[in-house]
């Protein structure tokens, strides 16, 4: 795990619920092919700054 996200922002944000131990690896995995979609986006358009239309 890259521990991309912060355990206790995701549970806070989700503060009626249960969160099972493996959605958190599952969670930063996602996050983590989102940031890299959007750095490759970035630099096909020749920019260094990731923006939010790279999402």
């Amino acid at each position: 795990m890259a521990n991309t996200i912060v355990k206790s922002a995701v549970k806070e944000e989700l503060d009626n619920m249960n969160v099972a131990a493996d959605f958190y690896d599952a969670l930063d995995s996602e996050v983590q092919d989102l940031l890299e979609d959007a750095e490759r986006r970035a630099s096909d358009n020749d920019r260094k700054t990731v923006q939010s239309r790279d999402l």
